[in-house]
């Protein structure tokens, strides 16, 4: 049965609500419902039925089985969902009901059917070729967002805004450089992605205790290059859950850094603050209660549900211990978690796509706030200047300070504050103080800095 996740998916590409039903949501483009129906059951038997008709064809050329088999395999195999189902009620085993339902099809050639295998055999195997589909997918939904956070990256790339740590006002940056740093962790993310799901595309056809008592290596060989996959070097009954519990967390930090995204817009919207702002459709609401509200729906969406994907990480970590060559413990954790967290991570890349690329900037916004603090956030550079001037770094920083705390007492000019400085003023000239106060001077490298992170 679908997991609730799913069915919210599902339901908002048909009907774009919110999570409370009340307020409307932008649906991305680039949401796709091909990546729920990688997880449906109609796709999972037919992976299955994959591996069943690829074991049969290569025992066949082994002389194993009679080619007939194998063709009549190939040819009349079929399967219906609601038979399988309603067998599987009976007999309590899905991959047993599965083949019966098969080789009702198949005829008499059906007892060559599943000929050596045991069902993680099948379900392992055909696992990794779903996986395989949804991080086509999940690497696309990656390249997309890349696309989106570059293209923004560059519209902003001298767009001037105050730097922030621990919240408080630093020192200058561009509006750039921020969504930059948000690209080049993107792009980790991609090879990331990229190296775990090769991680998974692995086949294993070695049997009940992963021994090849009936089949030999060379049979599982075989039958995964057929499905374009590796075979696992080597396997207990399953193929090892380290794998599945690295893939799980890779996207895990995918979705944490769509949250780390997300974050930002939200704290960059704040009233106080207003340098950015999600985007607002023209017929959107924001409360029942206020009509003057913009909320950041979307952004808060996408810091809610990646924790759904975090938490999925940590129940993945736990299927790695298994009893003894395997037990069952992890099967039907996998029926929720790989479905929910490929189909989650789709969809918040998508989101985040589209909330990077339609949010709203305010560079006037970002001027203002560069000069809330009256220059204080220009002491740094006061200091140095100081420094190399000759000063002792204690004298300096004394100087430079007791000016700053007045200005936090007293709202004073910070500038106006420091030409007075008599200390000050013995070392600098009037010209250097005012270039102290130059925000361009903070800026110099930023070409620099896109060259490493863009290319020339």
């Amino acid at each position: 049965m679908p997991s609730a996740i799913r069915h919210f998916i599902a339901a908002e590409i048909a009907n774009p609500k919110s999570l409370n039903g009340s307020e409307p949501l932008m649906i991305p483009r680039y949401t796709r419902p091909e990546m729920g129906s990688i997880w449906t059951d109609q796709n999972k038997f037919q992976k299955w039925l994959d591996v069943e008709i690829a074991t049969a064809e290569v025992e066949a050329e082994a002389g194993m089985i009679p080619k007939t088999a194998a063709r009549a395999i190939r040819k009349k195999a079929k399967f219906e969902v609601e038979r399988i189902l309603e067998i599987e009620r009976e007999v309590k085993h899905d991959v047993i009901a599965f083949t019966t339902n098969v080789a009702e099809h198949v005829g008499k050639e059906g007892r060559y059917l599943h000929y050596g295998l045991t069902s993680n055999d099948v379900v392992d195997t055909a696992q990794a070729i779903q996986v395989r589909e949804a991080s086509a997918l999940l690497l696309a939904g990656l390249k997309r967002l890349g696309e989106v956070l570059r293209q923004r990256a560059l519209e902003f790339k001298h767009t001037p805004m105050i730097g922030r740590t621990h919240g408080i006002h630093a020192e200058p940056i561009t509006f750039g450089c921020k969504i930059a740093i948000w690209y080049a962790e993107n792009q980790r993310n991609t090879e990331r992605v990229g190296y775990a799901a090769e991680q998974m595309r692995v086949g294993k056809i070695s049997g009940a205790v992963g021994t090849y008592t009936h089949l030999p290596p060379l049979i599982e060989r075989g039958i995964c290059k057929r499905l374009g996959l590796e075979p696992a070097p080597v396997s207990s009954q399953v193929i090892q859950r380290d794998r599945h519990a690295f893939y799980l967390s890779t996207l895990a930090v995918a979705a944490a850094s769509l949250e780390k995204i997300a974050l930002e817009v939200r704290g960059l919207q704040r009233t106080e603050v207003r340098e950015v702002e999600e985007y607002f459709s023209p017929l959107q609401k924001g409360s029942s209660a206020m009509p003057h509200k913009r909320n950041p729906i979307t952004a808060e969406q996408i810091c809610g549900l990646a924790r759904l994907i975090r938490s999925n990480a940590q129940a993945a970590l736990e299927n790695v211990a298994l009893w003894h060559e395997r037990d069952i413990s992890h099967s039907s954790v996998e029926r929720v978690i790989l479905a929910d967290s490929t189909i989650l991570l789709d969809y918040l890349l998508a989101k985040t796509a589209n909330l990077v690329e339609k949010m709203f900037v305010y560079p006037q916004r970002m001027q203002e706030n560069l000069g809330m603090l009256k220059g204080l956030i220009f002491s740094g550079q006061l200091l140095l200047d100081l420094v190399e001037k000759g000063v002792r770094r204690e004298d300096a920083y004394r100087w430079v300070q007791r000016n700053a705390m007045q200005v936090w007492e007293t709202r004073e000019d910070y500038r106006t504050l420091v030409e007075r400085d008599a200390d000050i003023r013995q070392y600098l000239k009037p010209g250097e103080i005012a270039e102290v106060f130059n925000v361009e001077r903070y800026l110099t490298h930023v070409d620099e800095i896109f060259e490493r992170v863009f290319g020339k």
